[in-house]
C-alpha cells in the first residue's frame, strides 16, 4: 500500500501526502471532553468539506475525493506557495498574479463564500493558475462586512509577508476584485471603514503604552 507522509502539522490538523492526494486529518484534543471534541472536529471537517466542494466549482481549489468524520481527502496541488515565490517574480508577473487572485476572491464573494484566512500561504501557483487552499476558517455569508473583512485580511497578509511591494500588490488585487465583483462599490466602501477601524485600534494601543 502507498505510504503516507506527513508534510505539515498545525495546531488543529495534520496534512498528509499520499500519492496524488492530500489528507487533512483533524487532531484529537485530549484536554477536551470526548463527546465535545468529536462534535467540534466532525463539525469543522464537514463545514470545510462543503466549502471546498462548492469553491472548487467556482475557482481553482482542491477537489474533494472523500470525507469522513474527521478527515478530508482531496486533490494534491503540486505547486509553490505564493508566500514563498511572489516576491521572486518580475514585478509585472507578480502584479498579474495579484490581479488574478483579486478576481478569484470576487468570484467567491459573489457566491457568499468567505475564505476567512486570505494569506499568500494559502495560495498555490500551479501551471500559472492560483489555487486557494485551507478553508478551515471559512464560512457562508452574504454580509458586506464579512466580505470587507476578508479583503482586509489580504491587506494584512501583504503588509506582513511582502512589505516591500505590498501596496502595489494590494492595489492590483483590488483592481481585479472590482472587475469581477457583483457589488464592488458597497464592499470597498465598507473596506475603508474596516481599515480605518484597524488603524484606530493600533493607535489606541500605542497611546496606552
Amino acid at each position: 500500500m502507498p505510504k503516507e507522509k506527513i508534510i505539515a502539522q498545525g495546531a488543529e490538523a495534520l496534512l498528509i501526502r499520499k500519492d496524488d492526494s492530500l489528507i487533512k486529518r483533524r487532531i484529537k484534543k485530549s484536554y477536551r471532553q470526548k463527546e465535545l471534541d468529536e462534535k467540534l472536529r466532525y463539525g469543522r471537517t464537514r463545514r470545510e468539506s462543503k466549502l471546498l466542494e462548492k469553491s472548487s466549482k467556482i475557482i481553482n481549489a482542491p477537489e474533494i475525493k472523500k470525507t469522513s468524520k474527521d478527515e478530508i481527502k482531496m486533490q494534491f496541488i503540486d505547486g509553490k506557495r505564493l508566500s514563498d515565490d511572489l516576491d521572486k517574480f518580475s514585478i509585472n508577473k507578480s502584479l498579474s498574479i495579484c490581479k488574478q487572485l483579486g478576481e478569484e476572491i470576487a468570484l467567491l464573494h459573489n457566491n457568499n463564500i468567505i475564505h476567512g484566512d486570505l494569506t499568500t500561504s494559502n495560495m498555490i501557483l500551479h501551471k500559472e493558475k492560483i489555487y486557494f487552499i485551507d478553508f478551515g476558517l471559512g464560512f457562508i455569508s452574504g454580509k458586506i462586512e464579512d466580505k470587507a473583512v476578508d479583503l482586509h485580511l489580504l491587506r494584512q497578509a501583504f503588509e506582513s509577508k511582502h512589505f516591500v511591494r505590498w501596496q502595489e500588490y494590494y492595489k492590483k488585487s483590488l483592481e481585479g476584485y472590482k472587475s469581477k465583483s457583483n457589488n464592488a462599490g458597497e464592499i470597498l466602501d465598507r473596506l475603508k471603514i474596516v481599515e480605518e477601524r484597524g488603524r484606530y485600534k493600533i493607535k489606541g494601543k500605542k497611546r496606552k503604552k
